[in-house]
């Protein structure tokens, strides 16, 4: 059944996991531009590509999503006394969107191991392709680490979603 400390522990989860999202995001961006523009061999160069495109897309989803969740925590804590409807229309609606979000999340970065992977084997022996085994290497890194973030957060999702489910079922609507 869910209760508030659930509600709580989900949004805070989220918060943490957002923040070090940020933190890994900015992380990518500054060794990207080391790689772009210190070291300059084409490997490094061809890792930077990645580096900088899902280093910023981490850093701007883990800036979104932290500064969002103490609101939500808040109205989600708010509603489950006052406007529990809330809960069982629109947080349960929300999070079913979230859910199927994960899923196309995880399709993509799934698709980006592969092809990081594939460049990495078709132009390992070529010395002139170096800057595709660069490209190669940081696309399967960073989409492999956002597969592992993502999958951390979609299975609390969907604990959460079962929650706000079961606490539907219990109000009898």
């Amino acid at each position: 059944m869910l209760t508030k400390a659930d509600i709580e522990k989900y949004f805070m989860a989220e918060k943490h996991e957002s923040l070090l999202f940020l933190v890994v995001g900015l992380a990518a961006i500054l060794l990207a531009l080391i790689f772009y523009f210190s070291i300059k061999t084409p490997i490094y160069r061809g890792a930077a590509i990645p580096l900088i495109i899902f280093g910023l897309i981490q850093a701007i989803a883990g800036y979104t999503v932290y500064q969002r969740s103490d609101d939500q925590r808040i109205n989600q804590v708010y509603a489950y006394d006052m406007n529990p409807g809330q809960l069982k229309s629109a947080e349960l609606a929300r999070m079913t969107r979230v859910n199927r979000n994960f899923n196309i999340y995880r399709r993509i970065e799934i698709g980006g191991v592969v092809t990081g992977v594939l460049l990495i084997l078709i132009f390992r022996n070529a010395p002139k392709a170096h800057f595709w085994v660069g490209l190669g290497l940081a696309l399967a890194f960073m989409t492999a680490e956002l597969y592992i973030a993502d999958y951390i957060a979609a299975k609390r999702a969907l604990l959460y979603t079962g929650q706000l489910k079961e606490f539907k079922v219990n109000l009898k609507i």
